[in-house]
């Protein structure tokens, strides 16, 4: 083995990436031996709702509930367990068990990029306002205006999002009666041709507009105390002493010094807050009836569609373990201190 190869296996990002696919192995497994293991078998529950619903012979049903679920029933549970983690490796991931046997991956496909547009637009909001405005009152701490923006960040941060979204609904909605939720409901109007025009543009942002603002408000206050917090440190550093007593202007020292180190720490918060995107709407969406991923989840869940439950879970999983690894590995470019050799 050359010393190339061997310097690969031993770098920070590999060791880190082999952690990701182990964990990630690991609760793709669990979730396997959970569903088949647990009181209530849905495997077999399943076969007993097609024979007595749709009088369904035994056999027939086990087949249908087979190809429902991936695996072949007839075999022991370790060799299920082996053809399950093929076909997820393959994106196999089993068929709906009410969306008319609709395969999970394709119904992940429909649902998720509605869920990643509002959930990524108002994160990406709310991150670019949220340091911009930590940073400004981090220069004026000890304020009117800081001590204001602090305490409404504070309370922002602590409230739950779907408690934001019913306000809005309660306010816009009954209380002035100048927004239309129940037109609203979906991803965009029904007398819309879906493409790239206007009026179908149009109508997106309007149906996602609400959904996004709930995430803007529930995490603008987040970032805002973080990158004051954060801003306040690096002003304290020697660094910014001698920069300042060299007679550097004080916007270069903002955003050459100041700017980029505070920002680091809050580079991780914001990578793995990403992943959230895929799991984090549930019940916005759900009061919203916005057609996101979260939306789709709270219907199997409510439906005992275990397999849809399965592969959402699954790509949450994969989402949170991914951001997880980025945020290691793009922090450890960043800052070399913390790489672990």
């Amino acid at each position: 083995m050359s010393a190339k190869i061997r310097s690969v296996l031993k770098s920070y990002a590999f060791l880190r990436l082999i952690r990701a696919i182990v964990i990630i192995i690991v609760v793709v497994s669990i979730s396997f031996f959970i569903v088949r293991l647990m009181p209530g078998n849905p495997v077999d529950l399943y076969i007993v709702y097609l024979e007595t619903t749709y009088s369904m012979p035994y056999q027939q049903a086990k087949a249908m509930a087979a190809a429902i679920f991936g695996v072949n029933l007839n075999e022991p549970l370790y060799k299920q367990y082996i053809e399950y983690m093929i076909n997820v490796f393959r994106g196999n991931l089993g068929r709906s068990m009410f969306m008319n046997g609709m395969p999970v991956i394709k119904i992940i496909a429909q649902y998720l990029p509605w869920t990643v547009f509002t959930v990524g637009t108002g994160l990406l909001i709310s991150f670019i306002f949220g340091i911009l405005i930590g940073m400004a009152i981090a220069y004026r701490r000890g304020g009117i205006l800081d001590s204001t923006i602090t305490i409404l960040s504070s309370i922002l941060n602590s409230v739950p999002n779907y408690i934001i979204a019913m306000l809005l609904i309660i306010i816009f909605g009954d209380y002035l009666g100048v927004v239309p939720f129940s037109m609203l409901r979906g991803a965009y109007s029904s007398n819309v041709i879906p493409g790239w025009n206007i009026p179908f543009i149009m109508s997106v942002i309007q149906h996602a507009i609400f959904p996004i603002f709930t995430y803007v408000i529930t995490t603008i206050g987040g970032w805002i105390l973080l990158m004051r917090g954060s801003t306040i440190s690096v002003l304290g550093e020697d660094y910014i002493t001698v920069a300042r007593a060299r007679g550097l202007p004080e916007s270069k020292i903002m955003t050459t010094y100041v700017g980029r180190n505070a920002i680091l720490p809050i580079f991780t918060n914001f990578t793995i807050a990403v992943a959230f995107i895929f799991g984090g709407s549930v019940l916005v969406e759900s009061i919203f009836v916005y057609p996101g991923i979260g939306l789709r989840l709270l219907q199997a869940i409510n439906q005992r569609d275990y397999p849809v439950m399965q592969g959402i879970f699954l790509i949450i999983t994969i989402a949170v373990i991914a951001a997880n690894y980025l945020a290691d590995v793009l922090y450890g470019l960043l800052d070399p201190r913390i790489r672990v050799r």
